[in-house]
């Protein structure tokens, strides 16, 4: 059996072994390059499954699914079922959600034994992001049941992924989660108070891996490196000290168990990286950050004496081609996509109140080019919050079977 470059060759197929552990984002914009880069390594034809088990009982998760399915088919080329079988499949997948609604049904069963003979057998891609990357190390944190319900601080028993590698650690994605405003929810919303009283509970020699936010973590099982990429880092935690390795590092699995054990010195960089990873994944701008970089163009667009109606209306055309490009996202804690496109509706409502009568026209006109547009892709309900934002403006848009009117009405 012959390897090649963080390739394992059985009978001619090439057979890729990776682990990527994604704090958040994980379907969203900011991680297309990393999938693609991932799902790259994998031969034609190799199976792909989506696990749905972690929101299995939302009520909305056939919705989550089919989004997932969209994002992964259109943005990263990779047609995926949803399935409770991951045996033989080349690429597995599971998201957001409970930690703990998945490791009642994956522990004990099929699933948690095929995702430790996957890392084990350093075969296939798994990935795992949010609440399934909880479930990866030792110890898992029950996120609902502590920030949502009000339980004590406590861990529960994790899928054990990680001590095949040599890593004895927890993991927890959203590690730099600012949501919180006036109290801290760092650590996936557990905070500082808690972290450090949960860390006291877990075994000697435990470490803690911190991914931040719209940042994953992916280790060739078989070149044994390490490569962070996204928007944050990757935080080793011990008691007393802490290493941050940031997006764009590359070491070896090595270094990254010594900083765990807290034996390690220098993080040294990767000597052979594997050949599908660019050097440097491009960090993309998160929908908040994108949905704030156009309110504040809006705002400067429309202040001082002479107000730039134009420039303002090609912030909300820039902040309408950004929830096309979200609307795929699963992650759905913070508002996102619904919270951008109040926030468009209500930058409409704000033109049409001041916009001067004379230039009215240059700045409707491209509105109802963007109302066309989304009903032309099936968003109705946007195209219809579109025309009672402009309403609320003071413009009545009519559909007629010659295209959209608009009117002032009198006041």
């Amino acid at each position: 059996m012959a390897v090649v470059e963080g390739v394992r060759e059985r009978g001619g197929q090439a057979v890729p072994g990776m682990l990527v552990l994604i704090g958040s984002g994980e379907t969203s914009p900011t991680m297309v390059e990393v999938h693609r880069a991932v799902a790259g390594r994998l031969r034609p034809g190799a199976r792909a499954v989506l696990l749905d088990t972690p929101y299995a009982f939302q009520e909305n998760a056939a919705d989550i699914s089919a989004r997932a399915r969209r994002y992964f088919e259109r943005s990263v080329g990779l047609r995926v079922e949803v399935s409770g079988d991951v045996a033989g499949a080349g690429w597995v997948f599971a998201g957001p959600g409970s930690p703990t609604y998945a490791l009642d049904r994956w522990a004990g069963g099929p699933v948690g034994r095929d995702l430790r003979a996957r890392v084990r057998g350093r075969q296939g891609v798994t990935v795992l992001a949010s609440a399934a990357a909880c479930t990866a190390g030792l110890a898992t944190v029950p996120v609902y049941e502590i920030y949502k319900v009000g339980a004590e601080p406590h861990w529960r028993p994790g899928l054990g992924l990680l001590e095949p590698l040599g890593l004895r650690a927890v993991v927890i994605p959203h590690f730099d989660n600012a949501e919180g405003g006036t109290h801290d929810t760092r650590f996936c919303y557990l905070g500082e108070r808690r972290l450090a009283r949960m860390e006291r509970d877990l075994p000697p020699g435990a470490a803690v891996l911190g991914i931040d936010e719209h940042t994953a973590v992916l280790v060739d099982l078989d070149a044994e490196t390490v490569e962070v990429a996204g928007r944050g880092g990757l935080t080793v935690r011990l008691p007393g000290s802490a290493a941050v390795l940031p997006a764009g590092t590359r070491t070896g699995l090595a270094d990254l168990r010594r900083l765990a054990e807290g034996t390690g010195g220098a993080v040294r960089p990767a000597a052979a990286p594997p050949p599908a990873l660019p050097s440097a994944l491009p960090a993309r701008a998160t929908l908040e950050e994108t949905v704030r970089s156009c309110e504040r163009r809006f705002s400067t667009a429309l202040a001082g004496p002479e107000p730039d109606p134009a420039a303002a209306a090609r912030a909300v055309l820039d902040l309408e081609a950004e929830l096309v490009h979200w609307a795929a996202d699963t992650e759905e804690d913070t508002g996102g996509v619904d919270e951008a496109r109040d926030l468009m509706r209500l930058l409409v409502a704000r033109l049409g109140e001041v916009a001067p009568a004379a230039g009215l026209r240059r700045l409707v006109v491209p509105l109802l080019a963007l109302r066309e547009d989304v009903r032309g892709k099936g968003g109705y309900e946007t195209a219809d919050a579109l025309r009672q934002a402009m309403a609320e403006g003071g413009v009545l848009v009519e559909d007629t079977p010659d295209g959209p009117r608009w009117s002032i009405p009198p006041r």
